[in-house]
Formats: structure tokens, C-alpha cells, sequence
């Protein structure tokens, strides 16, 4: 008789380590397909795209006898920054390819609760990254303005390529990890490691915490760019506290309605027949 296959067959999702090397390697060479295919078409996109995250420098331009250019400062480094920036949109493009086969890797081994638990947080954390990224995307030409607003008058600032890249990657990817520490918050408190009550006991310390967190993750340090860091994430951090006290009376109340339910059984257990 043949086997049967899918997910009523196996409901725990159980394989044999054979099995978990080979589906690895499978979904490693398809995440890698993805992010390569997604390279290549990184390589046509990085005129628009080098432009674009340049722009904000070139618009500041002989404003106040102040004058600033990107500069490349090796023969190759044009080459160079051109493969980075396209296998970092590669990255960025291919992310639903390597994302689901992440997801379909992890999954069999999850249970349908907790399946459906990181399907939700991968499901606010990608609006959430994605919402950090257009932030820190809005206020890149104001951190130009301001940062380089401290050019002596009649001076050159002389940028180069490697830095400023990296300085704009920089504030995108903190913006975008900065956004998802909420999450990273209710996933805590849902598997109950973090209770909600504990998190405003130390409210002082963790907004505190926030504010350096914004001061060392904006580039340049400069108080704008902090501001703009530091004032959503204390909007989501009350948002997920919220979250987080709704999910601790729900478990409460889950608690005392088991703990009734036990209680109950054991006053209507049978008695023992009199000797």
C-alpha cells in the first residue's frame, strides 16, 4: 500500500535528519537562485538607484557658498559599489523567495498555534520594517541638510562613495530594525517570558533605553535624526504594551476558567463506596 503523503500523514512534521539536511539544501539553492537572479537585475536598476540615494547630496549643492559631490576614490571602486548596491537590492527584490522558503523550512516543525502565531508576526513585522525604511528614506535629505550644514563657508565637502553609501545603509536598516523592537516585545510576552505588567514597572528605564538606542543608531548623531528615531518607537512601544496587557488579562482569564474547570471536575468526582 503507498504512503501517504502531506501533512495528514506526518501532522507533527517529523524528519529524519537525512531528510532535514537535504530540504535545507534545497531551499538554500532556491533562496540563492532568487537572490542571484535578483542581483542581476540589481545591476540594471543602480543608475536610478545610485542617483536617487545621491540626490539629497547633489540638492545641497553651493547652498550658503557650501559645495558637496560624491567621489569615487579608486579605479575600482565604481566596480565595487556597483556590486554592493546590487546585490543589495538583490536582497530586497528576492526577499519574498527567500522569506517563504525560510517559512516553509520552519514550518513543519511548528504546531498550528505557534504557526499561526509567527505567520502574525512575520505579518506586522514586514509593514513595520518596510514603515522604518520610508521613514529613514524621508528624513535622509534632512540629516544631509543638517550634517553637512556644518561645512565652512567657501569649503568642499568632499564625500566619498564607499562612506555615504554605507551611511545611507545604515539609517535605513536602523530605522527598519528600530521598528520591529514592538514586535519583538509581544512575541515575549505571548510566549510569556515578558509579562505586560513588568514592562510599565520599568517604563522609565525602557524609554530611556529607546533614546540611547536612537542616539547610537543615528548616523551622524545629530538631534533630528534621533527625534525622528525615537518619537515613533515610543508610540509603538505604547502600542505593543497595550497589546501586551490586553494578552495577559486573556490569559488570566484562560487560567482561572482551566483552574474552575478542575475544580469542578474534582468536586463532582464519584465518591468512594462506603467500607
Amino acid at each position: 500500500m503507498a504512503l501517504t503523503k502531506g501533512r495528514k500523514a506526518n501532522p507533527e512534521g517529523r524528519m529524519a535528519l537525512k531528510d532535514h539536511l537535504r530540504e535545507a539544501r534545497n531551499r538554500l539553492f532556491k533562496s540563492g537562485i532568487a537572490v542571484v537572479l535578483g542581483t542581476v537585475a540589481g545591476f540594471f536598476l543602480y543608475m536610478p538607484a545610485f542617483n536617487a540615494l545621491t540626490r539629497p547630496v547633489l540638492d545641497v549643492g553651493n547652498e550658503d557658498g557650501r559645495f558637496a559631490t560624491i567621489n569615487f576614490e579608486g579605479v575600482a571602486t565604481p566596480f565595487d559599489q556597483m556590486i554592493q548596491v546590487s546585490v543589495f537590492l538583490g536582497l530586497l527584490m528576492s526577499c519574498p523567495v527567500w522569506l517563504y522558503q525560510l517559512w516553509a523550512f520552519i514550518t513543519p516543525g511548528l504546531k498550528t498555534k505557534e504557526r499561526r502565531m509567527a505567520l502574525g508576526f512575520m505579518a506586522a513585522s514586514v509593514p513595520l520594517f518596510l514603515g522604518g525604511v520610508a521613514l529613514a528614506w524621508i528624513l535622509l535629505p534632512s540629516a544631509i541638510e543638517v550634517l553637512t550644514g556644518f561645512t565652512p563657508e567657501g569649503s568642499a565637502n568632499v564625500i566619498t562613495a564607499s562612506v555615504y553609501l554605507a551611511f545611507v545603509l545604515r539609517l535605513l536598516l536602523a530605522f527598519g530594525i528600530a521598528f520591529l523592537i514592538p514586535v519583538v516585545l509581544v512575541g515575549l510576552n505571548m510566549t510569556g517570558i515578558l509579562p505586560g505588567k513588568l514592562i510599565v514597572k520599568y517604563w522609565r528605564i525602557t524609554i530611556f533605553l529607546i533614546c540611547v538606542f536612537a542616539a547610537m543608531a543615528a548616523p551622524g548623531g545629530d538631534a533630528l535624526t534621533m527625534f525622528y528615531m525615537a518619537a515613533p518607537l515610543l508610540l509603538l512601544f505604547g502600542l505593543a504594551v497595550g497589546i501586551c496587557l490586553i494578552n495577559d488579562k486573556r490569559r488570566a482569564k484562560r487560567n482561572a476558567a482551566r483552574e474552575a474547570a478542575v475544580s469542578a471536575t474534582v468536586d463532582t468526582a464519584t465518591p468512594l463506596e462506603n467500607l
